[in-house]
């Protein structure tokens, strides 16, 4: 069994819990926490499940000094990435497998600066470690699916990957209406939304499609559109929007491929389902991610992923944490590294099938 530890317990967190106690080859060992008020809980609790027999600690010198084979590094960095990188390389130098969904730049780790990549690789050295940085979108819905759905075509002249969500769903406030801007003026400028950032974040998944396709990207594009509410709406998780507020947003990343837009990253993003209903919608409910193989034949696919009672964005998290903790397996035997999604396979559910918790 591989000593597995998951660190932080939001909404990555909770899933990745479920996720290790569920796969046949990983055990875990330990749970770290940065809220006070979370230390001394069983990780079962924390994750909505049985106690598990495993009690949270935010004591990180001591579970990495226990050296674990495996980190899940479940916190957030989206508004703390040099924290998040500064821990993820004390564990991978430590000698863990770490894998993440934290940094985006890492998610085409050849192409990442090296100011980032340099302090992974030396931790790697050092230690005897590795990472994996993946997730959903950024991740498996714009880099192994659209590359898999794209075998099937016989022509395929545009690769368009979507996700399609309800914000109102996805339990975090601070990046909801301040990195994205929901409920804000539409001349307040979301840092989520500035010229550049969604080519930081997603550019690498656009570059990850071009070279499983063999092909090169001549530049990234971006495009970007906004609509405010028309009425104030209250949601159940996040209070409510004011009408004149942001209250949906499409934008693209582009990859452009012979002066064309050859493989395109769109979003689609709306606080509540009456703002920009002329817009892509998921084919039910809150949520979807979609890829759309433009070509001969036409292909499209969407995936709807729920957990946590329906909850979309749940799903999401889970899909991603499903991903992350599948490949720990695989990285145990293979050699030190830093690895990316073209790398670590994605492989059937081997050993789960009917084995729920209880």
């Amino acid at each position: 069994m591989i000593a597995t530890v998951v660190w932080g317990t939001g909404n990555v967190g909770r899933a990745a819990i479920r996720a290790v106690e569920a796969h046949p080859e990983l055990k875990l060992t330990a749970v770290l926490v940065h809220n006070p008020d979370k230390v001394g809980q069983d990780a079962g609790a924390l994750a909505g499940v049985g106690d598990l027999g495993v009690t949270a600690t935010d004591d990180v010198e001591a579970v990495l000094a226990a050296s674990p084979r495996a980190v899940v590094y479940a916190a957030s960095g989206d508004v703390r990435f040099d924290d998040a990188l500064a821990d993820i390389v004390r564990a991978v130098g430590a000698g863990a497998i770490v894998v993440t969904p934290a940094l985006y730049p890492l998610y085409d780790q050849r192409n990442a600066p090296p100011e980032l990549r340099d302090p992974v690789l030396a931790a790697i050295k050092d230690g005897g470690g590795s990472l994996f940085v993946s997730g959903v979108d950024p991740g498996w819905g714009n880099d192994v699916l659209p590359l898999l759905i794209s075998g099937l075509g016989t022509d395929v002249d545009v690769i368009r990957c979507q996700e399609i969500f309800d914000y109102s769903t996805y339990e975090q406030p601070d990046s909801v209406r301040y990195l994205v801007g929901m409920g804000q003026p539409l001349d307040y400028d979301p840092p989520m939304l500035m010229t550049g950032v969604p080519s930081m974040v997603w550019g690498g998944q656009v570059r990850l499609i071009a070279r499983g396709l063999g092909v090169e990207v001549d530049e990234l594009r971006e495009t970007l559109h906004r609509r405010p509410l028309e009425e104030t709406v209250s949601t159940r998780t996040m209070g409510e929007f004011e009408k004149g507020t942001q209250g949906a947003v499409r934008f693209e990343v582009q990859g452009i491929v012979d002066g064309e837009p050859r493989i395109v990253i769109e979003h689609v993003t709306r606080i509540h389902p009456s703002c920009a209903p002329d817009w892509p919608t998921p084919p039910s409910g809150d949520g979807a991610h979609r890829v759309i193989i433009e070509g001969r034949p036409r292909i499209e696919v969407s995936i709807e992923s729920s957990d946590e009672g329906e909850n979309r964005s749940a799903g999401g998290n889970a899909t991603a944490v499903g991903r992350l903790v599948g490949a720990i397996d695989w990285l145990a035997g293979a050699a030190p590294g830093l690895y990316d999604a073209l790398d670590v396979p994605l492989r059937p559910a081997a050993g789960k099938l009917g084995r729920r918790r209880s």
